[in-house]
C-alpha cells in the first residue's frame, strides 16, 4: 500500500494533445485571416512584399556595360596614341619623322577642304563621333523588361525571350489552342494563336483573359499591351 502512493506520489500527469477540426490546414494558410496565418505572425511577421511604385515611376531600362564599343575605342585610340608618341620619341633622337605622318601631313597641306577624299573622311569621323555619343547617351538592354520594385534599393529585370515564353506556356493551356508564337517587345505582346477546335471569338476571348492575367503575374513596371491574333489552319486537299 505504502509503495502505491509513492509510486503514485511521483507520477506526473501528461497533457492531453487534441487534434482540432476545422478547415484544411492548407486554407487556412493560405487566408489572411486564418488560424494559421497567427502561427505565421508569431514566428516572424510574414507579410508579402508590396510594390515600392505600382505606377512603375523611375524604373527606366537597364544601362549597359558597352564592353565592346568601349573596347574598340580605347583600342583605336591606344594604338593612334602609340604611333604618334613613337614617331615623337624617334624625332627627339635625331631621327627622321616616319613616312606615314609626312605623308599625311602633306596631304593635308595641299589638298582642298572640298576634296572627296577630305569630305568621306571627315563623314565617317563625323559618323563614328555621332554613334559614340549615341551610345554613351542611350541605356541600351533592349531585351531586359524592368519589373516592378519591391525594395527600394533592389532592381529586377526579366529578359523579354522568358517573358515570351511564360505567356507561350499559359497560351497552350487555353482549350481549343494548337500552337502559338509569342514575341515581347517592350510596348507590345504580339501572340498569334493556331486553333483546331472551337470558335475564334472563343478562343480569344479566353487568350485575352489567360494572357492579360500573365502579363500582370510578370511583374513589370510597364505591362506591355497585348495584341492576340487567332486563325485556323485551312484542309488540306
Amino acid at each position: 500500500m505504502s509503495e502505491s502512493q509513492g509510486f503514485e506520489g511521483t507520477t506526473q500527469r501528461l497533457p492531453v494533445i487534441e487534434k482540432e477540426t476545422g478547415p484544411d490546414p492548407l486554407d487556412q494558410s493560405a487566408s489572411a485571416d486564418g488560424g494559421t496565418s497567427h502561427a505565421f505572425k508569431a514566428v516572424g511577421d510574414y507579410d508579402p512584399p508590396r510594390p515600392v511604385d505600382d505606377k512603375g515611376r523611375g524604373d527606366g531600362r537597364f544601362w549597359s556595360a558597352r564592353r565592346v564599343p568601349a573596347a574598340i575605342t580605347a583600342l583605336v585610340l591606344a594604338l593612334g596614341a602609340g604611333f604618334f608618341l613613337y614617331d615623337i620619341a624617334s624625332v627627339r633622337a635625331g631621327r627622321p619623322p616616319m613616312y606615314w605622318r609626312r605623308e599625311l601631313a602633306h596631304q593635308l597641306a595641299e589638298r582642298p577642304l572640298d576634296d572627296i577624299w577630305v569630305l568621306v573622311g571627315a563623314g565617317v569621323a563625323a559618323v563614328l563621333g555621332l554613334w559614340l555619343l549615341v551610345l554613351a547617351a542611350t541605356p541600351g538592354l533592349r531585351s531586359v523588361l524592368p519589373m516592378r520594385r519591391t525594395h527600394p534599393d533592389v532592381r529586377a529585370g526579366l529578359h523579354r525571350d522568358l517573358a515570351a515564353l511564360v505567356l507561350r506556356d499559359r497560351a497552350v493551356e487555353v482549350s481549343g489552342v494548337q500552337s502559338v508564337r509569342v514575341r515581347v517587345r517592350r510596348r507590345r505582346a504580339d501572340v498569334r494563336a493556331v486553333s483546331h477546335f472551337r470558335e475564334l471569338d472563343e478562343v480569344r476571348a479566353d487568350l485575352d483573359t489567360t494572357l492579360a492575367d500573365a502579363i500582370r503575374g510578370l511583374g513589370l513596371s510597364r505591362p506591355p499591351s497585348l495584341s492576340v491574333h487567332v486563325r485556323r489552319l485551312g484542309r488540306k486537299g
